[in-house]
């Protein structure tokens, strides 16, 4: 007998996993979306097994069923469930990346059949929408899952199976260490790098040149300030508590630098460069500096034998030289699994052109 899959939004990362869960012949997926057209294409293209519009007829026969919503929406669509008459026992989880406001709503659930399981796959694409999903758009990537009252050590270990297709890395955490973590390394960083772009573009009413300036290593260090608004409107609304706190002490923090540079404590002042550069050279990435700036592709590969050494033989062969190369192992908000870093925008446009016409999907970041 088939396990039945309901998920709730198909757009990335709902189709994502709808598409992850396919490849075993065991798995049923019925897809639950307001858009019709996404539907409709989730169906043609076999990314799900049968399609609704109704949410009550989505989950009230399936085993599991996979929130992947906003978070506001996602909160909205647990409360609904609570009043749905279920069949059976059925294990519950989301997508969203602030786990605190899931959570409470889950633990107030009064229907007993309801076990929930907060989850948050680390991925993304710069791309969005069931079109862009794929099914090892998580490989290596880090999978949080967050039990609650309502769900037992079964229950996680049920989803845990169910998602294996998905290929992540499983990471169990409590909400509140979920929430802090992300808001420093995440959240946070995309609130300060809108903060860095009103600044420039403050100052360009005063140096009318700046932003031909900024072009490079500005835009680097802000890259992330280019993503979906309202969505990251909901994200810091849910996460605001934390978000307040990482503001009081980033205005401490930048009061400290500020009088570094005024009282021109010259050793102070390279202590505190060295600090955070031994920090960040210790996090164990090969991520380019913010400046200088280079030229990123990003290529869409398996996790398979040879696939690294298949992309820098096609370039190689084609005299294209590489600077840096990264796999990719947290990739939220990045499309693919390799980024490629090159000298020039004209190596960056030719080796995307080779990729692609050797059948890689690739992405150049701009």
């Amino acid at each position: 007998m088939k396990r039945k899959i309901a998920i709730a939004g198909l757009g990335l990362i709902g189709a994502s996993i709808a598409k992850a869960l396919k490849t075993i012949a065991d798995n049923y997926v019925i897809g639950y979306d307001i858009d019709l057209e996404t539907l409709q294409y989730a169906k043609a293209h076999g990314i799900i097994d049968e399609a609704k519009t109704d949410f009550t007829a989505a989950v009230c026969q399936v085993d599991y069923l996979i929130l992947a919503a906003p978070i506001s929406k996602s909160i909205e669509l647990l409360a609904a469930l609570d009043e749905i008459q279920l069949s059976q026992k059925l294990i519950v989880s989301d997508v969203s990346s602030v786990k605190q406001s899931m959570i409470t709503a889950a633990n107030q659930l009064q229907n007993m059949d309801i076990s929930f399981v907060g989850g948050h796959p680390m991925a993304g694409s710069h791309k969005k929408g069931v079109q862009a999903a794929k099914a090892h758009l998580f490989e290596n990537a880090i999978y949080v899952l967050t039990p609650t009252k309502h769900s037992k050590e079964c229950d996680v270990q049920s989803l845990k199976r169910l998602l294996e297709p998905t290929r992540s890395k499983f990471l169990i955490l409590d909400a509140k260490e979920h929430d802090e973590m992300t808001g420093v390394i995440s959240h946070f960083p995309h609130l300060i790098a809108s903060s860095l772009v009103h600044q420039a573009k403050h100052w360009e009413q005063t140096h009318a040149y700046l932003p031909n300036l900024a072009a490079g290593g500005f835009r680097d260090i802000t890259r992330i300030a280019s993503s979906n608004p309202t969505l990251w409107q909901d994200i810091f609304y849910h996460n605001r508590k934390k978000m307040s706190l990482f503001l009081e002490e980033w205005i401490t923090e930048m009061k400290h630098v500020k009088n570094l540079v005024e009282e021109n404590n010259k050793q102070e002042m390279i202590t505190y460069l060295e600090t955070a550069k031994r920090y960040r050279d210790g996090l164990g990435t090969k991520d380019k500096g913010a400046i200088p700036s280079y030229y990123d592709l990003y290529v869409d590969i398996q996790d398979q034998t040879g696939a690294l050494a298949h992309v820098t033989k096609l370039l190689a062969d084609n005299n294209i030289s590489i600077n840096n190369i990264q796999i990719l192992e947290i990739r939220e908000g990045i499309m693919g699994a390799l980024r490629l870093s090159f000298a020039t925008e004209k190596l960056q446009k030719i080796s995307a052109h080779t990729l692609n016409e050797s059948g890689y999907e690739t992405t150049i970041e701009k």
